[in-house]
């Protein structure tokens, strides 16, 4: 198949990154010794060179690391405005005021919550002024669309869905099916058990993706709360499969991954790959 869409994994871990920091568990001390894959930045992806996902905390350092220019993205859309997936002060890096040079407008995505939330941190902790302004628009170079859950929205030339992640009520948190040229892909991270709407979604609009990247928050001997596990990624891809939601060479990756009860990265693989999906890691390219 001739390449159509692109998926560059910017970071895979959750909150804290893998290695965190400041632990000595085992499983940081494991990756930290075995390096590669097993080291994780917190969640974003980036899809063809123009459509972000999240404009996280470690986009900088993923773009340094992977080779990975942002300098033609125009688009972002945001899961939610949680520190680990959304640093604001990006919008003032990317920007003409920081000596930026013909950057494209950013077209920035979100639910109203997320907005709200990032508009007063913004103001609060960055910039002393409005970001939903008309004046934030034009000198942070960045236009703000706000988004419906189960509504389809145009974004240059992909056709989105935003689906309500179950994760921190009151937050607006969405979850993205993305389509273009042929290929459709599903980001579901952060996020808990999908709500049955948005299996009723899938398939009152006879979706089938590609590829499905799903929230791995908590590992193999672990269950799920707030986020996913691994049995849950399981349980989740086997549904996908029974109910057709799935293409017929579609892939499944796990993302957004903490080091409180999963093991480094070829462990994690191993488990993954003897259940029917694989495990995604900072760098990681998939063509479709």
């Amino acid at each position: 198949m001739p390449q159509q869409m692109t998926i560059t994994f910017l970071g895979t871990a959750a909150a804290n990154a893998f290695p965190e920091a400041f632990c000595k568990c085992r499983n940081c001390a494991q990756a930290r010794t075995l390096g590669g894959p097993s080291l994780r930045k917190r969640s974003a992806a980036l899809i063809n060179n123009d459509l972000l996902i999240d404009l996280g905390p470690d986009i900088m350092a993923a773009s340094h690391m992977h080779g990975c220019s942002l300098s033609d993205v125009r688009y972002c859309l945001q899961t939610h405005p949680h520190a680990d997936h959304l640093d604001l002060s990006h919008l003032l890096s990317c920007s003409p005021a920081c000596g930026v040079v013909d950057a494209p407008v950013l077209d920035f995505y979100a639910s109203r919550e997320t907005l709200e939330r990032a508009a007063e941190t913004f103001e609060r902790d960055l910039a002393g002024y409005g970001l939903l302004s008309p004046e934030a628009e034009k000198y942070l170079n960045f236009k703000i669309h706000q988004v419906q859950p189960f509504e389809s929205f145009t974004v240059g030339t992909y056709s989105v869905m935003a689906f309500p992640a179950n994760h921190a009520p009151g937050r607006g948190a969405m979850l993205y099916a993305i389509e273009a040229a042929g290929c459709a892909v599903f980001y579901g991270t952060d996020t808990a058990a999908l709500f049955e709407q948005t299996w009723q979604t899938f398939r009152r609009h006879k979706m089938r993706f590609d590829v499905v990247i799903l929230d791995n928050t908590y590992g193999p001997e672990q269950p799920g709360s707030d986020h996913l596990s691994a049995h849950q990624v399981i349980e989740h891809a086997n549904r996908m499969r029974a109910e057709g939601v799935l293409g017929s060479h579609a892939r499944i990756f796990a993302t957004h991954i903490a080091h409180q009860g999963n093991p480094a990265h070829p462990s994690l693989a191993a488990f993954a790959k003897a259940h029917g999906y694989e495990v995604a890691y900072d760098g990681l390219v998939i063509r479709i």
